[in-house]
């Protein structure tokens, strides 16, 4: 085989085994209903989540992606509004569901060392791969508690997750 076929070959090959770059947004259908979520899959956009936001539209959602499973816990660090987040495990089944209130912005003359002891952490209840932020009520608007069955592309995106 010539080098240039081989190269060519090499490729078509790559080219094959599908995305090699993270989607920036992914379809979650959650008790028949769908969100566009964008995602979150390394650790700077998993540590920024959904600070700062101020509204999240009712089709609209955040999806944390983690390379693996594990106990997870959330806080509400520099959040500006309520949010509903339901933790996922590897094979797509809810294991914890929590509405997360605002939190007292951290105050004049807060460390900030204080302000992130005081808030409060939201557990995974068992490990999880995934956690699902969508706008506050939605999660017990459509019933979903644990053992609710979630469906996205994780097989891909796990893969993809740093």
């Amino acid at each position: 085989m010539t080098r240039l076929a081989a190269t060519a070959s090499a490729l078509v090959f790559l080219a094959s085994c599908g995305p090699t770059t993270a989607p920036a947004n992914t379809t979650v259908t959650v008790a028949g209903k769908s969100f566009n979520c964008r995602l979150a899959m390394d650790d700077a956009s998993r540590a920024k989540g959904l600070s700062g936001v101020t509204t999240i539209g009712p089709d609209e959602g955040l999806l944390f992606v983690f390379s693996d499973s594990a106990d997870r816990s959330f806080w509400m660090v520099d959040c500006l509004m309520d949010i509903d987040i339901a933790y996922i495990d590897p094979f797509g089944f809810v294991t914890a569901v929590h509405t997360m209130p605002k939190e007292p912005p951290q105050a004049e003359g807060e460390s900030r060392f204080d302000y992130e002891k005081r808030l409060r952490r939201y557990p995974s209840g068992a490990p999880a791969q995934f956690a699902l932020e969508v706008a506050p009520g939605t999660l017990a608007g459509l019933g979903v508690r644990r053992g609710t069955r979630v469906e996205f592309d994780r097989d891909t995106l796990k893969k993809l997750a740093d």
